[in-house]
C-alpha cells in the first residue's frame, strides 16, 4: 500500500482555487451527507464545536470514502507542547491537512512546522513523534515515516493585528503552505467586532491576500456571502470556504417553517458574516 497523496497540497501549490465548507456539527452522519455535496475539501472544526479526538476520527472517515474530497482538520490550538502532542495526534488520526489558529509571529509558524514533521535531514527539526498509528495504517503503508512529510499540509491562521503585523514573515517560514485570514476575529482585534465588512477589516484582508501571494503561498478565507467569497476568489484566495453547515441548518429551517407558518421570514444574513 502506499501512502496517499495530499491533493489539497498539489491543488493549491500549482494555484488551482479549492472550494469549502465549514463543518461544525460535530457529527459524522451530517459530514458525509457535506462529503457527497461536491466540495473540494471539509474543515472538521476542533476549536469552535464539541469535537474530541474521537469526533475528528468518525468524521474523518467518512470524508475520505468520498474520492476528491479533502479534509482539513482544525486544532483548538497549537503553541507549547501541548500544542506540540495535540498535533501529534490529529496526524496520527490520519489528517493531512491542519488549520492551526491565532498564529502571531514567525517563530511560532516556526514551531507548528516542527511539530508536523518526523524528524529528517531538511533542516526543519522535526519533533513528530513516530509510531505506529491509523495514519500509516499500522505500518501498511511501508514507507510512511519516509514520506508523511512531504503529504502534511500545514496552514495557520492570520486573525489578529499582530498576525497581519508579522504576515510578511509568518508567510515566509518555510513549511507553512497556507495562510488563511480569519475575519471575525480580525474584525474583534482591529476593534470593529462582529463587523467583518468595515472598510478597514476589509482593506486589511485584500491586502492580506496579496501579501501572502507575493510570499508564494496559499490565501485562504471563510465567508458565507457569495459575492463576497467570488470577489476573494478573484483577488487570489486559493482556498475559500463558502459555507457553514451549521449556518445553513439554521437559515434553511427558520425559513422552511417561516413559509408554513405564516410568520415573517427570518431576517437576511449580513453580508460577509461567518458565524
Amino acid at each position: 500500500m502506499q501512502t496517499p497523496v495530499n491533493s489539497f497540497k498539489r491543488a493549491i501549490t500549482q494555484q488551482q482555487p479549492q472550494i469549502g465548507l465549514w463543518l461544525g456539527m460535530a457529527n459524522a452522519y451530517s459530514a458525509e451527507i457535506c462529503a457527497g455535496a461536491g466540495f473540494d475539501w471539509l474543515l472538521i472544526d476542533g476549536e469552535h464545536a464539541p469535537n474530541a479526538l474521537p469526533d475528528v476520527l468518525a468524521q474523518l472517515q467518512v470524508i475520505q470514502a468520498y474520492p476528491g474530497v479533502n479534509a482539513i482538520a482544525r486544532i483548538p490550538f497549537g503553541h507549547g507542547e501541548a500544542g506540540t502532542a495535540l498535533i501529534k495526534q490529529y496526524l496520527d488520526l490520519g489528517v493531512q491537512t491542519l488549520l492551526v489558529p491565532m498564529v502571531d509571529t514567525a517563530e511560532q509558524a516556526a514551531a507548528l512546522v516542527r511539530a508536523t514533521r518526523y524528524p529528517q535531514n531538511d533542516g526543519q527539526g522535526g519533533v513528530r513523534g513516530m509510531a505506529g498509528t491509523r495514519a500509516s495504517r499500522w505500518g501498511r503503508y511501508p514507507q510512511y515515516a519516509k514520506e508523511a512529510n512531504e503529504q502534511v499540509c500545514l496552514l495557520v491562521q492570520a486573525e489578529t493585528r499582530a498576525g497581519i503585523e508579522n504576515l510578511d514573515a509568518i508567510a515566509a517560514t518555510p513549511g507553512v503552505h497556507g495562510v488563511f485570514i480569519g475575519p471575525a476575529d480580525l474584525s474583534a482585534s482591529l476593534g470593529h467586532v462582529g463587523d467583518p465588512n468595515h472598510p478597514e477589516v476589509q482593506r486589511v484582508i485584500e491586502d492580506g491576500i496579496a501579501r501572502i501571494l507575493k510570499a508564494g503561498k496559499a490565501p485562504g478565507i471563510l465567508t458565507s456571502d457569495e459575492a463576497q467569497a467570488r470577489h476573494y476568489l478573484s483577488l487570489g484566495a486559493l482556498f475559500v470556504a463558502v459555507g457553514l453547515d451549521t449556518q445553513i441548518l439554521v437559515r434553511q429551517t427558520a425559513a422552511l417553517a417561516a413559509r408554513f407558518k405564516g410568520t415573517p421570514a427570518p431576517a437576511a444574513p449580513t453580508p460577509g458574516s461567518v458565524y
